[in-house]
């Protein structure tokens, strides 16, 4: 009987580990081609592990395929083009929606550089003048983990890690190594070097504050000056040429073809400028610099 229960204990564990192992070995396959992949959802604050990220974007990937595909085959049919062009557009569809779903991380990053940078220069000022009224490193630093943002929640990750026990040099360097924010790091960094020197700590933050200030300033006006060109690329993509080549266009084909251009002609010409004008609006949209000054 001992034999016998050992025997299902055994199958049972083999049967669970292969019930478990082609998704995880799967995903660990992908893995071993992006090793950068950890580190970028790490700087994203992301809770789930990098097997389970890529767990679903290898679903998300497969779905998306599918569903252009299927649009794809729909198109083609509508408009009798060749089915040999299913094999390039497939060659295509695939790795863009893979790459396009594997950089959610990178793009996560991004916005949480930019959440933290928003108002860094404010928590550096208060931090700055609650250590010139006297007050202890770690006291001004429970002051600025609250009130300001996704910059106050790194600092409560110094002071949580300082509670438990951890000495503040090394909860600040810990904090650092997950930040994605250059701007925050040179603060901290500059913190924790100041402690360990036994320097002042507010002379030294003072200064990296001037500089982060002085360069968020010159940031704004290179948007400013950057933002011209951009005008006036839009003026004359978005609003002029589409305007008269449209006249142009109705006017050419109502001579050559003697009769009155199509209402789908006409909407695919209004789906094409808006198109652009959404690309034009966001490419400015997204290039502006976020701060509060």
């Amino acid at each position: 009987m001992g034999v016998v229960m050992k025997s299902k204990i055994f199958s049972s564990k083999a049967g669970g580990s292969k019930r478990k192992r082609p998704v995880i070995s799967f995903s660990d396959t992908f893995l071993q081609y992006f090793p950068y992949l950890k580190r970028e959802m790490v700087l994203a604050d992301m809770a789930i592990g990098p097997v389970q990220f890529m767990d679903k974007v290898l679903k998300s990937t497969l779905i998306t395929s599918a569903v252009l595909l299927i649009l794809g085959f729909l198109i083609f049919g509508i408009f009798n083009i060749d089915w040999f062009f299913i094999i390039p557009m497939f060659l295509v569809v695939v790795p863009m929606s893979f790459f396009y779903f594997l950089s959610y991380p990178s793009i996560l990053a991004l916005k949480r550089k930019r959440e933290i940078e928003y108002e860094i220069v404010f928590a550096g000022r208060h931090l700055f003048i609650a250590l010139k009224s006297g007050m202890p490193l770690f006291d001004a630093m429970v002051g600025v983990s609250k009130g300001y943002g996704s910059i106050s929640k790194e600092f409560n990750r110094i002071v949580e890690k300082i509670t438990v026990g951890v000495p503040m040099t090394q909860a600040i360097r810990e904090v650092i190594m997950n930040s994605p924010s250059p701007a925050f790091k040179r603060i901290a960094m500059q913190i924790a070097n100041s402690i360990s020197s036994g320097s002042d700590v507010a002379n030294a933050l003072n200064i990296v504050l001037d500089q982060i200030f002085k360069e968020q300033v010159i940031e704004l006006k290179t948007y400013g000056q950057r933002l011209n060109p951009m005008i006036m690329f839009y003026m004359i993509f978005g609003i002029i040429f589409p305007s008269i080549g449209v006249a142009f266009a109705i006017i050419l084909l109502s001579l050559l073809g003697g009769g009155n251009v199509s209402s789908s002609f006409l909407g695919f010409v209004f789906i094409f400028i808006g198109v652009v004008q959404f690309l034009f609006l966001a490419m400015i949209e997204s290039s502006r610099p976020k701060f509060a000054l």
